[in-house]
């Protein structure tokens, strides 16, 4: 399984900052010292360009983003302070979702160790999203005439806001969200499909809801792609979640999602959402399962 990751997916944030941005390259040692990776399945983006950044976002924003003009009040909605770094690194992380694509339609199934800013708007940032690395790679693919149809399986915690938002009135993309009904954000915006959820919902609720939508999501979207956002923050105990997903419960939630779309043949991507556990470790060790369970289906089905 190739999967994208680059150094500069970790940048320096402020001292104390709540997003775990450590986690990036603790997933890629993780995978990599138990053999689910190997050194060669990685694969180093490059920055994504400004016209492919223009298929989804203005380029008054794009602007904005280029030259240290996100005024306070951006930078709070977004929730990081602008930096060059943080720029170069939200166009390598797209970068990293576009190349793990292309792996995927060649191979069937491949990841990127970052992703899933799904908070990112056409025109703003907001909820530490930066870019919307998913909605990139599917206008690329499709305006390069690579793909026609693509299906988006967002299960954060937080609804997909951003990616329901650009998607809203594009025919051939399919966007999907289960997500706490009461967490942020408050205003909700329009998925294909939207699940909520109650406040404290574990494990059996959830693999219910999921079973009970995810063949009908797949039946609707008719895809030639799909990519997953496997966000680890539905745990128990997570700092933004309100969800009680045990760890074994979040294992088996990704393994339904592999099986469910690599059984159709269905190529797919991998990306992580977000994760706000008590340590970063913690974090990169939840987000580890979708990828232990992507490359245990690759091999059962080699045999």
């Amino acid at each position: 399984m190739k999967c994208s990751y680059h150094p500069g997916y970790q940048v320096a944030l402020p001292t104390g900052h709540p997003f775990p941005i450590a986690k990036f390259p603790l997933l890629k040692y993780r995978l990599l010292a138990e053999g689910v990776l190997a050194p060669d399945d990685i694969l180093e983006p490059e920055p994504v360009d400004r016209q492919t950044l223009e298929l989804v976002h203005t380029a008054e924003y794009l602007n904005k983003l280029e030259s240290s003009g996100l005024s306070a009040a951006e930078q709070r909605r977004l929730g990081m302070p602008w930096s060059e770094s943080l720029w170069l690194r939200s166009r390598l992380a797209s970068g990293g979702t576009l190349l793990a694509a292309h792996a995927a339609l060649r191979s069937g199934l491949s990841g990127n160790l970052a992703g899933g800013t799904h908070h990112a708007f056409a025109d703003h940032g907001e909820g530490f999203c930066v870019l919307n690395d998913v909605a990139v790679a599917v206008a690329k693919l499709r305006a390069d005439g690579v793909i026609e149809r693509a299906l988006v399986i967002d299960l954060d915690v937080h609804q997909g806001n951003g990616t329901a938002a650009i998607f809203e009135n594009v025919e051939d993309v399919f966007t999907f969200s289960m997500h706490g009904e009461r967490n942020y954000p408050t205003q909700k915006m329009h998925s294909d499909l939207d699940v909520g959820l109650r406040d404290g919902a574990g494990d059996d609720e959830y693999l219910a809801a999921l079973e009970r939508h995810l063949p009908e999501v797949l039946d609707c979207a008719e895809a030639d792609i799909a990519f997953y956002l496997a966000g680890v923050d539905v745990a128990a105990g997570d700092r933004y979640g309100r969800l009680a997903l045990s760890e074994a419960g979040i294992r088996a939630r990704d393994r339904r999602v592999v099986h469910s779309v690599r059984s159709r043949g269905l190529p797919m991507v991998i990306v992580l959402g977000g994760g706000y556990a008590a340590t970063r470790a913690r974090t990169a060790q939840l987000h580890a399962h979708a990828f232990r369970e992507a490359v245990a289906y690759e091999r059962r089905t080699v045999r």
